[in-house]
């Protein structure tokens, strides 16, 4: 009897009911807001993959639909159709109704598994206004279908024939709206996921389509040959590697699979992600200490026997041998143990001395059979290791210093609260603006930062080099989080942190500055939700005693719309924040009551190091008007 004859069933094991998900969906897909809805295609989807992580599948398709539901298809060997033994259901039903029913528990149906350890299916369905499960199979096409959360609307029941051949599933639901904050799906949020998919998973297409849109009929489809050493390609595009072959490790030990793939480039920055079971383990584990520790020690051991290290010469730090480095670390665990809610770090300890095993004997190989390679590996940990030094030392310099408020070309003028959780500050473009924002503020709970001119560009430069740069120290002094080992956002001193710019070409480009500068030495304040940035009006709109401000042509074309038919306007373009006097930068800009503020995101941290690798690489162009449309904000009216 072979494998696949094997999966029925009694494969499908029911644990409890479904009545809790609804009364509290945040429990099971943690919120109910975009990335909720987004968190759903997922659940099904991992369904898929599962079947192609046990080699049945090998094309799996998304369709956005014009109504916004979302058809996830793919070519495994279908759902079991059978009545399964302990409910009295058909198995599609029983897993599209019970709560922890699938095949992946009881080690039957899959060996290795992502998803909601097999709550998935029940849990979309339960959120969804209606669901239509089709599954090929034996030469018959069996539909299952569902409304109103997880109510049976039509019993799994044949509809009709296909080749014997075909086999699959193929799910189709719409997110119920009474629910969701919002319905409505984000392609690009489900495009950047599905190439993840496609890199982890080497040789499994995956096709994204969005039939909402009338002109782009063909969509996207990823198909990775070369898995995750192809992942680090496309990460460092737009940088400048110091070798050329891409470094790729890959071991196995009791159903354990471990792969590494890595490459250095010329930045500063380490990019290291790493996966289990697809899912992105965000606060690392078990498996990523096992490759830092044996990065570090394999390169410390063959700079000391080459003769590069010599005897008086410290030890590189891992953060020495970790500068400038692109790893993609991906481990498949029949049975994984995430630690916290997020399932964000591995907790399986036999996975260190896997990884530490499998990555030290193929980068030791990699390093004896590539000595110029090696050599420039360990060149540059050597460099990182005197910045490292040099930066501890400027570090200290900027902690003992206080803000000095008269040598400094932009003179903080700090608030009088010295209570973070009312207080914000405006880093502003340029003198003349500065000044009319110091005297439009509310002094007790705004302070103001003007810059002059650019600053440094830190995607080029390393933390030492950033440390000597004048506007910088003051910023990280005005911030109080220190930078660095000793960032703690504890210390932060304000709640707000707005980039106040012009809506021009030059401000976009100090906004992309100072997003740079927050970005890589300051990304917890980020995470965090505290940096945003202010939005200027464009018009002011005069009519009778009635002034309002609109951000752009479409509100301008809306509000006109909306006045009686013979109103006397008064439409005025609005000036530089530079131009404007205190009063009017106040009322459009400042004035909690009436601005608007976009909150800066990073939703999704490798996007976003692409982005600004983009952004702030050698070409001057793309970065001057991308980071208008593409930095990651969410708008947020705060009032």
């Amino acid at each position: 009897m072979n494998e696949q004859e094997h999966y029925n069933e009694s494969d499908i094991q029911v644990l409890e009911g479904l009545e809790a998900v609804r009364k509290r969906p945040g429990m099971y897909i943690g919120t109910t807001d975009v990335k909720g809805l987004h968190h759903l295609v997922w659940e099904i989807v991992d369904n898929s993959i599962d079947e192609a992580l046990a080699g049945y599948c090998d094309n799996i398709e998304i369709v956005i639909n014009k109504d916004n539901s979302i058809t996830v298809k793919d070519n495994g060997r279908g759902i079991p159709v059978g009545k399964h033994p302990k409910t009295g259901l058909s198995t599609v039903e029983t897993v599209y109704t019970v709560l922890h029913a699938g095949g992946k528990f009881g080690g039957g149906g899959y060996k290795v598994s992502g998803g909601l350890h097999g709550v998935g299916a029940s849990v979309v369905n339960a959120l969804s206004k209606w669901t239509t499960v089709t599954v090929y199979k034996d030469g018959q096409i069996h539909e299952a279908k569902f409304k109103n959360g997880g109510k049976i609307e039509q019993p799994l029941t044949v509809i009709g024939d296909c080749e014997k051949e075909r086999t699959g599933t193929t799910v189709t639901f719409k997110p119920d709206p009474e629910i969701f904050d919002t319905d409505i799906y984000d392609y690009e949020t489900l495009k950047v996921r599905t190439r993840e998919l496609a890199f982890l998973n080497k040789g499994l297409k995956l096709t994204l389509r969005d039939d909402r849109d009338e002109e782009d009929t063909q969509g996207d489809t990823f198909h990775y040959e070369g898995g995750i050493s192809e992942y680090v390609r496309f990460i460092n595009q737009g940088k400048t590697p110091i070798h050329e072959d891409i470094i790729h490790l890959e071991g196995e030990k009791d159903g354990v699979f471990f792969e590494v793939a890595m490459q250095y480039n010329t930045s500063y920055n380490s990019n290291i992600y790493s996966f289990v079971n697809n899912i992105n383990t965000h606060d690392g584990g078990t498996h990523e200490e096992g490759v830092k520790r044996a990065l570090t020690r394999v390169i410390n051991n063959y700079a000391r026997k080459a003769g590069i290290l010599k005897e008086k010469d410290e030890s590189l730090t891992g953060d020495d041998v970790k500068e400038g480095i692109t790893m993609i670390i991906s481990c498949k665990h029949p049975n994984p143990q995430f630690e916290g809610q997020t399932k964000g770090r591995l907790g399986n300890s036999e996975v260190r001395k896997l990884a530490d095993s499998v990555f030290a004997d193929g980068f030791e190989n990699f390093l004896l059979e590539n000595p110029e390679d090696a050599r420039l590996i360990i060149n540059k940990a050597m460099l990182a290791s005197r910045a490292r030094n040099a930066a501890k030392r400027a570090r200290e310099i900027t902690r003992k210093s206080e803000i000095n408020q008269t040598t400094f070309f932009g003179k903080l003028s700090d608030c009088k609260s010295k209570d973070p959780k009312v207080s914000e500050i405006f880093i502003v473009e340029g003198d003349s603006a500065g000044g009319s924002a110091k005297k439009g503020r509310d002094s007790m709970t705004q302070a103001i930062l003007p810059l002059r001119g650019k600053i440094l560009n830190v995607e080029k430069a390393r933390l030492d080099r950033a440390l000597g740069n004048e506007e910088i120290r003051t910023i990280i002094t005005a911030f109080g989080t220190g930078i660095g080992e000793d960032f703690n956002l504890d210390k932060l001193r304000y709640d707000k942190i707005i980039i106040m710019t012009d809506a021009d070409v030059d401000g976009s480009h100090i906004r992309v500055l100072l997003l740079t500068l927050f970005y890589r030495f300051f990304k917890p304040i980020v995470e965090a939700g505290h940096v945003y940035a202010a939005q200027p009006p464009l018009y002011r709109i005069m009519h009778g005693k009635t002034r309002k401000y609109v951000l752009n042509d479409e509100e301008k074309d809306k509000y006109l719309a909306s006045l009686k038919e013979g109103t006397k306007t008064e439409v005025a373009r609005m000036k530089g924040l530079g131009e404007m006097d205190a009063e009017e930068l106040n009322e459009t800009t400042m004035d909690i009551e009436k601005r608007v503020l976009r909150k800066i995101t990073v939703e999704d941290c490798m996007a976003a190091d692409a982005i600004f690798e983009k952004l702030m690489g050698d070409e001057v162009e793309p970065r001057r008007e991308f980071i208008v449309e593409n930095a990651g904000y969410a708008t947020n009216i705060d009032i």
